[in-house]
């Protein structure tokens, strides 16, 4: 009778692990995690590799314990590519194997978050006014049924018109093909860049009221330089009602991209005002006011979005 069984030396049984895949070179290589560090690591939480990786080895096939030999890794990675690098490869492009629970866990983390960003950077035009994020989950719902018709006819049904492409003239007349889409958050996706896709999709559908919280803004300029005429902004100058922005002075130009002006003061030899930008218009007038003032004047922002709570 043998004394004992000999285990192949590649061969690492471990169990209760989360995997990561990456296929290279014809191969699929494996890393066997701790179960929800993975997304910690990725998302920066968990910094230390130690507390991330169950073994530092890269394996053919993690649940037969099947190690990847040295020559396949040379093959795919490069013959002096050092076996931490090829590890840090993996976890940070492979795919993330998971359970159902734990898929449906990070699923509705992502989601939370996602109508949490949207809940505070959305308003009602009128008043100004968050919607609660409950409000903004059942739009989104609704926009998420209506997104997976589209996706199953090929074609949009139109359960809701977007209300600024009437408005806008030739140049507004939108598709409803072209128009943001919204299917439901997904977990290869950061909650940040989904959250902005819903925000696009519910300012373009309208399934409630709603617009992007104002910027609230500090804007300084050199009193010598107010009074000289503004160079035409060729983008601008095309926009139907915004042809007023590529004319004027300086100072005329600064308070076209203000909304609502809240103070304006002259302070020693600079000119300052206080007031609401759309978040859409921030960009075009940081660019403006460094070209026109060569660096001299400044933009702050004091609020990046203004919303009214409670009654």
């Amino acid at each position: 009778m043998p004394v004992g069984i000999i285990q192949p030396s590649n061969q690492i049984k471990l169990t209760n692990v989360s995997l990561v895949r990456l296929k290279k070179a014809k191969k699929r290589f494996e890393i066997a995690c701790y179960k929800n560090k993975v997304l910690e690591w990725r998302s920066g939480v968990e910094t230390d590799l130690d507390n991330v990786l169950q073994i530092p080895s890269v394996f053919l096939n993690v649940s037969k314990g099947q190690t990847a030999p040295s020559a396949d890794l040379a093959k795919a990675f490069g013959p002096k590519t050092p076996i931490n690098d090829i590890i840090l490869e993996i976890l940070n492009k492979g795919e993330l194997q998971v359970g159902e629970k734990e898929r449906h866990a990070q699923l509705e983390r992502v989601h939370n978050e996602v109508v949490d960003i949207v809940a505070g950077k959305l308003v009602e035009p009128k008043s100004k006014r968050v919607y609660t994020t409950g409000m903004i989950e059942k739009a989104l719902d609704q926009l998420s049924t209506q997104g997976a018709h589209k996706q199953d006819e090929g074609k949009g049904s139109g359960i809701a018109t977007p209300t600024h492409a009437e408005d806008d003239g030739e140049h507004g007349k939108v598709k409803a093909k072209e128009m943001p889409i919204w299917t439901g958050v997904v977990t290869a996706k950061s909650a940040k860049s989904q959250a902005l896709e819903a925000m696009k999709a519910l300012i373009a559908w309208q399934p409630i009221p709603v617009c992007r919280a104002r910027m609230r803004l500090r804007i300084s300029c050199p009193q010598t330089i107010l009074k000289q005429a503004a160079k035409p902004l060729k983008k601008e100058s095309n926009e139907e009602g915004d042809t007023e922005k590529g004319k004027g002075t300086v100072k005329d130009r600064i308070l076209s991209y203000v909304e609502e002006i809240e103070s304006q003061d002259d302070v020693g030899a600079e000119w300052e005002v206080v007031g609401f930008v759309e978040p859409g218009a921030f960009k075009g007038l940081g660019e403006f006011i460094g070209g026109e003032t060569k660096g001299r004047g400044r933009v702050e922002v004091l609020d990046m979005a203004v919303v009214h709570e409670g009654d």
